[in-house]
């Protein structure tokens, strides 16, 4: 961190000290007198400005995987599942946050058919709990196998009693 914003050093660097060169327009971190990196300097106060190359490995996958495509991927499980991920990538301030989620649902239709995925991913939907922690409880608990409301249940209707005013009372 520097003056409030996050740069960049290769990722085997973590947690090491550094020296760090502020000019007007470069920011450059060195590492016992050799320089690690370098990066326009930024002066937006708490965000990262990161280079794919400082990533390990396995981060550089995520860092090629966008928003569109974790939703179209979703969108071969159903139409259910697409929606929960693109509504999961809209809750955060930035949607690489939720990747993690979102790669955790999809994994979710190796382990489960995936309609039943879709079943929990509509049931998730209805009742706003749009997490993979969620989903994985509905499919664990088999939730997604109960009917809904949208099955035709009739609402529950007051038993008649004296103390209970009808619809006539405020005509």
């Amino acid at each position: 961190e520097v003056d409030h914003h996050y740069y960049s050093v290769p990722f085997q660097l973590l947690r090491e000290r550094l020296d760090v060169r502020l000019t007007g327009s470069t920011v450059e971190a060195f590492f016992k007198g050799e320089r690690v990196a370098a990066h326009a300097r930024s002066y937006r106060p708490g965000l990262p400005t990161t280079l794919k190359e400082h990533m390990p490995p396995q981060h550089r996958a995520y860092a090629e995987w966008t928003p569109s495509r974790l939703i179209q991927w979703a969108g071969k499980t159903g139409t259910a599942t697409a929606a929960l991920v693109e509504k999961l990538l809209a809750s955060r301030t930035y949607p690489e946050q939720a990747y993690r989620a979102c790669l955790g649902i999809m994994r979710l239709s190796r382990e489960y058919d995936p309609s039943r995925v879709e079943a929990a991913a509509r049931r998730a939907l209805r009742f706003n709990t749009c997490s993979y922690r969620s989903m994985r409880s509905i499919l664990t608990s088999g939730l997604d196998r109960q009917a809904g409301p949208e099955t035709g249940l009739q609402p529950m209707l007051l038993p008649p009693h004296d103390n209970i005013r009808g619809q006539e009372f405020y005509n």
